[in-house]
């Protein structure tokens, strides 16, 4: 039974990946975020083995491809994050009925939010089931949409990277990705934070520096009066 899935998929998605190429990846993309029905680890993992290795193209290309299948997820996000920020919590019910999500999923999404703010949505992006539910949260809460693009973007571009590396290097072994997945999800989580701590501590410092600066001018201004 199993066997015969896996290789429904595989055609499908070879038949998508061979009419319409990255313009089918992004779609599935689309889809995948706004829903969170089909695995991105399926759809980015094969597209690494069918679409760049198979094709003979470098590894370092993934970097590139990355990028496009990024913008493809942002767009995914942004249509469930517009959804929620428009319809509120009615559309959000309506969305998780006609799309079985489990209510309490979206609340655990909601206390990730609320605890760590929009920080979750760049680490989220790396976290499997959190992916595309935090995308929810963030609308409710109508978070600034500019901030929300730049982490999802981010974030996004981090996750299709690393699963476009995976199905170049483990090929017709991709379902070994969901294994590599677990394993590598605590390192990339930690690696995000690490980058998330540097730009915080870097936006601290230039705030720092620049009041700093502004101090002689305000120095002069009252020994004027």
């Amino acid at each position: 039974m199993l066997v015969e899935l896996e290789n429904l998929i595989i055609t499908n998605l070879q038949s998508i990946y061979d009419a319409i190429g990255w313009i089918g990846v992004n779609g599935l993309l689309i889809f995948e975020n706004a829903t969170g029905i089909i695995p991105s680890e399926i759809i980015l993992g094969l597209a690494g083995w069918m679409l760049l290795a198979a094709h003979g193209e470098p590894f370092h290309s993934i970097f590139i491809w990355g990028g496009v299948a990024a913008l493809g997820s942002t767009i995914g996000a942004s249509i469930t994050y517009w959804a929620a920020n428009l319809g509120g919590r009615p559309i959000v019910d309506i969305m998780a009925k006609w799309f079985r999500i489990d209510s309490q999923h979206i609340v655990k999404a909601e206390q990730k939010f609320q605890r760590w703010g929009t920080g979750v949505i760049f680490f989220g992006r790396m976290i499997p089931g959190v992916r595309t539910l935090i995308n929810i949260p963030a609308g409710l809460a109508r978070m600034q949409f500019l901030k929300f693009l730049i982490h999802t973007l981010i974030g996004t571009y981090i996750w299709c990277t690393f699963l476009l590396g995976a199905g170049y290097l483990f090929g017709h072994e991709w379902w070994r990705i969901s294994d590599l997945v677990k394993g590598a999800a605590p390192w990339l989580i930690g690696g995000g934070f690490l980058l998330w701590a540097g730009v915080l501590a870097y936006r601290k410092f230039e705030q720092n520096r620049k009041n700093i600066a502004a101090l002689p001018v305000a120095g002069k201004i009252n020994q004027g009066k």
